[in-house]
């Protein structure tokens, strides 16, 4: 990170969370709290549980259950050297504690272990207090996977989340050989950094690694012949709503739905929309709406003239692009 001064760059260089006299629990609860910073607007997140203690004694940082039914293990780590200092890697104590989710057998299941306990623990969060904490569980997490088509796929697949300031060496290779053996395991790099007294994070993805073909939507309005590849792109790389606005595809003053709900928003031209004339991100107006820890953005956000999600009406755009350069 550079600081500009006139037309001088300045290095900031980053800190660690020790010296800022963070602890893991600090950034536990950061992230528990903005699960987003990990799963930017193209994937649902619902958090269901929070230092779960499975039957050989071992603490999950976080629990979570994403957009396609999969059970999510966030681990934390602050520091590099709290990595290095472990007797056992990092990365295999998180899959260890990911397969012992995969002995959960339904929704029921999961909510009576996990999610009713985190529910009572953090219930000033939860509205509908008539409820049990089982009972709103089971509505909560029913009404999140119906609306998100998992029902199904409920935790047919486990998926690891690793998250540090920094890693090392072994445990990246390590990272890397699961992910080219089909395990869904990924790696975040939280950066901070202090600046006149406050504190930026930076959030980088390691690993999995992006193809080059995630990034050809990148060169899709410069009339440049592209190749189809078959491969579909990765969400965290498709355009987001600037682009979308610059396109034309969509402009301010637009009114944007929630799906299947009567809430409404005005598109502005910085890309948030206004709200009871409070200006929000669209991401903060779902997830607050849906009561979610992060969400589908431009699959929950319709366009009230087109009556099409902004997933349907950006994909359409690319895809004419892609036919015309052919």
């Amino acid at each position: 990170m550079y600081n500009i001064q006139e037309n001088k760059a300045i290095k900031v260089d980053a800190v660690t969370f020790s010296e800022l006299k963070m602890l893991e629990n600090d950034i536990e609860e950061l992230l528990r709290c903005n699960i987003d910073m990990v799963c930017d607007e193209e994937e649902s997140m619902l958090i269901v549980g929070r230092q779960v203690r499975n039957t050989h004694y071992g603490r999950s940082d976080l629990t979570a259950v994403d957009n396609n039914g999969n059970i999510v293990l966030i681990e934390i780590k602050r520091d590099r050297k709290d990595i290095e200092s472990r007797k056992e890697a990092f990365e295999f104590q998180a899959i260890r504690y990911a397969a012992s989710y995969a002995t959960i057998e339904d929704p029921e299941d999961l909510v009576n272990k996990i999610y009713a306990p985190y529910i009572e623990k953090y219930r000033t969060e939860f509205e509908n207090e008539s409820l049990t904490s089982t009972e709103l569980g089971n509505r909560k997490l029913t009404e999140f996977l119906h609306v998100n088509g998992a029902e199904a796929n409920f935790n047919k697949n486990q998926k690891v989340i690793l998250v540090a300031s920094e890693f090392d060496e072994q445990t990246l290779s390590a990272v890397a050989w699961l992910n080219s053996n089909g395990v869904n395991i990924s790696c975040y790099k939280l950066i901070p950094y202090k600046i006149n007294g406050d504190v930026y994070i930076n959030v980088e993805k390691l690993l999995p690694l992006n193809n080059y073909n995630d990034y050809y939507v990148d060169f899709l309005e410069k009339n440049i012949t592209l190749k189809k590849t078959g491969k579909k792109l990765s969400r965290r790389n498709l355009p987001k709503i600037d682009a979308m606005i610059e396109w034309g595809v969509v402009k301010a003053g637009d009114t944007i739905l929630a799906k299947d709900r009567n809430e409404e928003a005005m598109l502005l031209k910085n890309g948030n929309v206004l709200v009871n004339d409070v200006e929000l991100s669209m991401q903060k107006w779902l997830k607050e709406l849906y009561g979610w820890s992060s969400i589908q953005t431009y699959v929950f956000a319709i366009h009230k003239d087109s009556g099409k999600s902004l997933s349907k009406i950006r994909e359409e755009y690319m895809n004419a692009i892609m036919e015309n350069s052919e």
